[in-house]
């Protein structure tokens, strides 16, 4: 890594920056002979790959690799650093290409929502359908809690198993917290996506009403309070 200020290890050193398109990046260079090339005359500390992508990606910078380079080099942007701090088998592969869902699944929403209102930590779900530069693509359902606590999110899993089981066969889901301010997916569904069950929007007491038709909510034909899922 590039120190723009101070020297490695110091408490006061800083990595350079430069702006691509409006994202702030750290330059970097990947092996000796590229530091020599780059004719870089200030101090520079070695760093793994997963630590300094961990970071970089809480202040939303990018790593870019031997700008000097014909071309340019390459630029690593943040939600990538992010997946390679946090493993790159835990994230999906971006960009990602987001998109309100087309399949059809009205009785898992409609079981769902009920689980859902049966499960007091749950404030809000949104979905979204998601499709991942590597691997095949998959529902996720964004959840807003009141609590993220482990008592939390063991009610939110035993919901999650409850409903999945009139999913078609094959079909993947994944969840994703709505209050993880670096996951592009939560981002997306907190910008974009209408919550297809709410709770404060249902009032105090009683069983939520029927949704209305719109972005977001099951189909009219879809299940109806208090029928059996088929």
């Amino acid at each position: 890594m590039l120190l723009w200020h101070g020297a490695p290890g110091s408490p006061d050193a800083q990595y350079g920056n430069m702006e691509v398109d409006g994202l702030g990046y750290a330059p970097c260079v990947t092996s000796a002979r590229e530091l020599a090339a780059s004719g870089w005359e200030r101090a520079h500390e070695v760093v793994g790959g997963r630590d300094v992508a961990g970071a970089l990606y809480p202040g939303r910078w990018g790593l870019w690799l031997n700008p000097h380079a014909p071309g340019g080099g390459v630029g690593v942007p943040w939600p990538d650093l992010r997946r390679i701090a946090a493993g790159l088998d835990r994230l999906p592969a971006g960009p990602l290409r987001l998109s309100e869902p087309a399949i059809e699944v009205p009785q898992f929403y409609a079981l769902l929502t009920q689980n859902a209102h049966r499960t007091p930590v749950v404030r809000a779900l949104r979905r979204a359908w998601v499709q991942p530069a590597v691997g095949a693509p998959y529902l996720a359902i964004g959840l807003d809690l009141y609590d993220e606590g482990p008592q939390a999110l063991d009610a939110v899993q035993r919901m999650m198993r409850q409903s999945l089981g009139v999913l078609p066969d094959g079909l993947p889901v994944q969840t994703v917290s709505l209050a993880d301010g670096y996951d592009p997916v939560a981002l997306w569904m907190r910008a974009g996506a209408r919550p297809f069950f709410d709770r404060e929007g249902y009032g105090a007491g009683g069983p939520p009403p029927a949704a209305p038709a719109g972005y977001g909510y099951p189909p009219p034909h879809g299940m109806q309070p208090g029928a059996a899922p088929r």
